[in-house]
């Protein structure tokens, strides 16, 4: 591998950057949320020293975006780094790069360290090795002896090149690429609360536990959450009593780094979108299960996820949209994707997995959470983390239904599933309390 050359002063926004930035506006901007409940309450000043001396590692999470005539692009920002703040009840509020915000945050609240990143410079893939990286950072200056390993990289060597590259670009070919179109689906959405609210509800569950009942239906955890996820979002369409009900579809990132090697901390994911039809007839919780484990099993292959990769890229090399001037581009990205950007799926739901630290690091740290922004429109978005036992799920969303959520959980209840709630509702225990959950 090779250093990152110190001298570069900006490089491209990948696909999906391109994207995330294209559709940012004043009342929102694509933001997701990683914390990590400590054993200890959290030192502040001790924190804000680890961020300082992690940071430079990460150059790409250090950058401004710009507009040039043609495309938005990173700019680093040689300006003071992003500095510490106590949490607020409402997390991932807007960013408005355009104002030179921070395009990364950190907080703290009692045993809480949370990191907020637009995902216009990483997916959570890339962003959980910074986070795991500053964790082990942090403990190292409270007096704990942390190695690098499980991820965590050496913050005393230089940042590599590899690390920053646009594997989407690497990765496209010039073969035949997939259809894009996709049929619509039901638009889960809900009345919007006022700017900004998020309300946030999280769920904690035993993994084995979990596991033992995904594994009963012959399914992994992720098919099994997301199944029961599908199922919750058709009870509450077949209570709203339309006359023809839409299918129900979720957006599943999946992490591309494991089928095309790459060691890029920036985005490389896509989605896959298991859906299931109710005009087809009523389906039983085991028919939704095996219907997401082989849509799952047959779309998550090397080649259709290549030739999506392809689809995506060449888009940007049609020579008539390359000519467009920057903000006649984004203008027609967001208007495309308001009418057919969130058409295909109802939610997402994404499953980051299991965050391994080293043996070092286990004892000092109580469990992780993860929180997806608001969406484009307003509806709750489902995400889930697992740290030793415990398995986090957060539904996040800026409506004031709470209906998909509630079906979730009681589904998991009924299915065996011991589960502790938490919540930033009104009616509900703070979310800042969820450090307590056992």
């Amino acid at each position: 591998m090779k250093p990152l050359a110190s001298s570069q002063p900006w490089y491209h926004l990948d696909n999906a950057a391109m994207m995330y930035s294209a559709i940012q506006r004043g009342n929102y901007s694509a933001l997701y949320r990683f914390s990590a409940v400590m054993t200890d309450p959290v030192d502040p000043q001790v924190l804000q020293r680890a961020i300082a001396k992690t940071m430079p590692r990460f150059p790409g999470f250090q950058v401004k975006i710009r507009r040039g005539f043609f495309w938005y692009y990173f700019e680093r920002d040689n300006g003071p780094g992003p500095t510490l703040q106590r949490d607020i009840r409402n997390p991932c509020q807007p960013v408005r790069f355009q104002n030179h915000d921070k395009l990364i945050r950190f907080f703290y609240y009692e045993k809480r360290i949370s990191m907020e990143v637009f995902h216009a410079l990483a997916d959570g893939g890339g962003a959980l090795v910074l986070f795991k990286t500053l964790l082990a950072v942090y403990l190292r200056e409270m007096g704990h002896t942390i190695p690098n390993t499980h991820g965590i990289l050496d913050i005393t060597q230089p940042p590599q090149a590899e690390e920053w590259e646009d594997a989407y670009a690497r990765y496209a070919h010039s073969r035949v690429h997939l259809s894009m179109r996709e049929p619509k689906a039901y638009a889960c959405n809900g009345t919007p609360e006022p700017f900004y609210t998020l309300n946030v509800t999280m769920g904690f569950v035993s993994v084995r536990a979990l596991h033992a009942a995904a594994k009963s239906h012959g399914a992994s955890i992720t098919e099994y959450l997301a199944a029961i996820l599908l199922q919750s979002i058709l009870i509450r369409q077949r209570r709203e009593g339309h006359r023809r009900e839409l299918p129900v579809s979720l957006a599943v990132p999946i992490n591309l780094r494991p089928y095309f090697p790459s060691t890029t901390l920036r985005n490389f994911i896509l989605t896959v979108r298991p859906s299931i039809n109710p005009e087809l007839g009523d389906y039983t919780l085991d028919e939704i299960i095996a219907q997401v484990h082989h849509h799952m099993r047959l779309h998550i292959t090397r080649q259709e996820m290549q030739a999506v990769i392809t689809k995506n890229v060449s888009l940007q090399h049609i020579l008539p949209l390359q000519l467009v001037p920057a903000p006649l581009k984004n203008f027609a990205m967001d208007l495309g994707y308001r009418i057919a950007g969130s058409r295909p799926y109802s939610t997402t739901f994404t499953n980051p997995g299991i965050f391994r630290v080293p043996e070092e690091m286990e004892s000092l740290i109580h469990h992780m959470e993860v929180v997806l922004g608001q969406s484009y429109t307003p509806r709750v978005n489902c995400a889930a983390i697992s740290f030793g036992d415990v398995m986090e799920i957060t539904f996040a969303g800026t409506v004031r239904e709470s209906d998909v959520e509630r079906e979730f959980f009681r589904t998991l209840v009924r299915e065996g599933l011991h589960v502790k709630i938490t919540s930033n509702r009104k009616e509900c225990t703070p979310c800042h309390t969820a450090s307590t959950a056992e």
